[in-house]
């Protein structure tokens, strides 16, 4: 059964009671930092609390492992808004320790695409016009790895500024205690 039905009853409660009058905020992050991090459904709540974030007061980019698999995605777009458009004047890059992204099988991820109906000259298409599957699918071989690959992506990302600083962190995913794995200070505003 699908969890949509009990998604809309539950909003249409949340919208009567006005419960989301305690979350009311504009678009721009209060503690002008953007934060990079995983999917990870331990992280939904743990990281802003474990960081003292509230609504409000940052920009989440999320994605598989906080990594930045190209230079021009989506999530490198949303951080340099997140600086140019919404005023963010920090950057945090957040992995975790046991991220489902270390060493990640692409070969065993293609297979499943394949289990599941995906016809493998789709894939075979897709690796002849350049999308390299060990690419598109990239891990690493440990969380710190990622952190400092997406953050090095950021720092030389000819688009972003020079004067923000970006961070890298690992977090455990059970307590929220953060490794700070590099502090960047750059001309800080």
């Amino acid at each position: 059964m699908s969890i949509v039905p009990r998604i809309l009853e539950f909003n249409k409660k949340f919208v009567e009671e006005k419960q989301y009058e305690s979350y009311l905020t504009d678009k721009f992050p209060d503690k002008k930092v953007a934060v990079l991090t995983c999917m990870d459904t331990r992280l939904v709540e743990l990281l802003p609390k474990a960081l003292n974030i509230k609504n409000g007061d940052a920009k989440f980019i999320k994605n598989a492992g906080a990594i930045l698999t190209q230079p021009f995605g989506s999530a490198m777009r949303s951080i340099l808004v997140a600086v140019y458009e919404l005023g963010a004047r920090e950057v945090l890059v957040i992995g975790h320790h046991g991220c489902g992204m270390t060493n990640l099988d692409t070969q065993g991820m293609v297979n499943k695409f394949i289990k599941h109906g995906i016809d493998p000259l789709a894939i075979e298409t897709l690796e002849n016009s350049g999308i390299r599957m060990e690419k598109f699918l990239r891990g690493f071989a440990s969380a710190e790895e990622g952190v400092m690959h997406s953050v090095e992506l950021i720092r030389k990302h000819p688009l972003f500024p020079k004067d923000i600083p970006v961070h890298g962190f690992i977090m455990h995913p059970e307590t929220g205690a953060l490794e700070v794995l590099v502090e960047d200070y750059r001309d800080e505003n």
